[in-house]
């Protein structure tokens, strides 16, 4: 079973992992949650880019903590490296999902390019991969 300390840990490298592919992929803006400060806190999201990254990492670290405690609370385990793997991927299409619906549209309003969809799509899809991988792998576990 995965520990607390696992998933926070692994929450924190996957979005690393994730953050560094976004800056490589994206078109250098700052990421959707600058948005979401800026909803709140008036003004453009360009004004926020590092809140809105500070706030993907709270973020990122927390669904880390919620995969480690909740895939055993459904009768799933990190066993096997590569069923931790592919747990984290169905994991990272569920927060590709929910951030493209939910969060990008519905919360943030915004109306994204395919472009921004794809980058998307590919950096929580990654995320998961390696939020998986990392608690697959039993470093603290």
């Amino acid at each position: 079973m995965a520990s607390l300390i696992a998933g926070l840990i692994g929450g924190l490298v996957a979005t690393i992992v994730m953050t560094v592919l976004m800056s490589t992929l994206s078109d250098g803006g700052p990421p959707p949650t600058a948005g979401l400060v800026a909803k709140f806190a008036g003004g453009d999201p360009e004004e926020y880019a590092m809140p809105g990254m500070a706030l993907h990492l709270l973020y990122g670290i927390g669904a880390g903590v919620v995969f480690a405690i909740g895939v055993p609370l459904v009768g799933l385990s990190f066993d096997s490296l590569a069923v931790a793997a592919g747990l984290g991927l169905l994991y990272g299409i569920v927060l590709m999902i929910g951030g493209m619906v939910f969060w990008m549209r519905t919360v943030i309003g915004m109306d994204p390019d395919r472009n921004m969809m794809v980058t998307f799509g590919v950096v929580h899809v990654v995320y998961g991969v390696v939020l998986g991988a990392f608690l697959g792998a039993g470093i603290l576990a």
